[in-house]
């Protein structure tokens, strides 16, 4: 759902990038005294993701941070596309859109702060957790109602799963 309450068009999605910490995490990071720095991934969100991959959606991951935990999850989940300790996250975009031959205008973006305002607003769907900065706010046609790490992502793919029949 936008700001201004409508819907957009969820129909042409054929691909989903997210951020990790604040989109697929809380943004919590809980340093342990090995050094890891641990999150907390929620379950529904890893079954949307798993489900979206198995009906033919691409799911790319794009952060900015470096975490071996954070890669071994999303490889359980099946994500091959993953992106992490990325400083510039529109090069690794345009290089990754360039390589797949994918049209922005096919793909939702999920972030929740200002390294992903770039990229979102290059996307068709530019959409962020309820608990998002107030400036990727302004720029999303998407608000999830729920926050980051919280099932935002499961609402979105099942929103566009939904839109386009695929959902179940």
């Amino acid at each position: 759902m936008s700001a201004n309450g409508t819907s957009p068009d969820l129909s042409a999605i054929k691909a989903f990038i997210f951020d990790v910490d604040g989109v697929l995490t809380d943004g919590t990071l809980l340093a342990l005294n090995s050094g890891e720095q641990a999150r907390a991934f929620h379950i529904r969100d890893g079954y949307a993701i798993r489900h979206a991959l198995a009906r033919g959606y691409r799911v790319i991951i794009i952060s900015g941070r470096e975490e071996e935990g954070v890669r071994r999850r999303l490889e359980s989940l099946d994500v091959h596309d993953i992106f992490l300790g990325v400083p510039d996250k529109m090069k690794i975009f345009n290089t990754y859109i360039n390589t797949y031959r994918l049209d922005p205008a096919h793909i939702a973006y999920m972030g929740d702060d200002m390294p992903d305002i770039e990229v979102m607003r290059r996307c068709a769907i530019a959409a962020c957790p309820a608990d998002a900065a107030a400036d990727v706010h302004q720029i999303s046609n998407y608000t999830a109602a729920l926050p980051g790490g919280h099932g935002a992502v499961r609402e979105l793919v099942e929103a566009v799963m939904k839109a386009q029949k695929t959902w179940y």
